[in-house]
C-alpha cells in the first residue's frame, strides 16, 4: 500500500516502449546521416523529460496510443514504468554528455556516445531486451552480492551492529 509520500505504481505497455525506442533510433540515424547534432540532442532531451515524468507526462503528440488503435492491437501484460524510466535517464545522460562534446568541439566523441545510445535503442526495438532496465535491477543485486562476498550482512538487514563483526569461519 503506497504511503502518502510514495506515488502509486504505474504500469506501461512494453510495446509502446519498444516503438519509442525504434523511433528514437531512426531519428538518431537521420541526425548522424545529415550531420545534425542538434537533432540528436533533441532526442536526448526527450529521453530526459520522459524519464523525469514517465507515464504522468501527457503529450498530445505521443504516437503509441494512436499506433496501437490503428493496428487494433489488444491488451498485453503491462510492466512497471521505473526500469524503462531509468534506462531513458541513462540514455538521456549519455546524449547530454554528447551535447557537451559537440559544444566543446569534439564531434567524433559526441557521435560515438549518440551511436551507443542508438545501438541500445535499436536492440530494445528489435529484440525487446533493455540493457538499461537490467541495470536498474542491479541496484538490488550488487549490494547483496557484495555483502555476501565479504560476509557483511549488516547493511542488508539494517540492524544496528555493536562491536566488531565476526570473521568468516567463526
Amino acid at each position: 500500500m503506497p504511503t502518502p509520500l510514495t506515488p502509486p505504481a504505474r504500469f506501461i505497455d512494453p510495446r509502446g516502449q519498444r516503438f519509442g525506442a525504434g523511433l528514437s533510433a531512426v531519428i538518431f540515424v537521420i541526425a548522424f546521416a545529415f550531420g545534425l547534432p542538434w537533432l540528436a540532442v533533441l532526442v536526448g532531451l526527450n529521453l530526459l523529460v520522459a524519464s523525469a515524468f514517465g507515464a504522468r507526462l501527457f503529450l498530445p503528440g505521443r504516437p503509441w496510443p494512436l499506433v496501437r488503435r490503428a493496428l487494433r492491437l489488444g491488451k498485453t501484460e503491462p510492466e512497471h514504468e521505473y526500469p524503462p524510466r531509468f534506462a531513458q535517464a541513462l540514455g538521456g545522460t549519455f546524449v547530454a554528455v554528447a551535447a557537451i562534446a559537440f559544444f566543446v568541439g569534439l564531434p567524433v566523441g559526441g557521435w560515438i556516445l549518440v551511436a551507443a545510445v542508438a545501438a541500445l535503442q535499436t536492440l530494445l526495438a528489435v529484440t525487446g531486451y533493455c540493457l538499461g532496465c537490467r541495470l536498474y535491477f542491479l541496484r538490488w543485486w550488487i549490494p547483496s552480492l557484495f555483502a555476501g562476498l565479504f560476509g557483511r550482512n549488516d547493511r542488508l538487514l539494517k540492524l544496528p551492529i555493536q562491536g566488531p563483526l565476526p570473521r568468516a569461519g567463526q
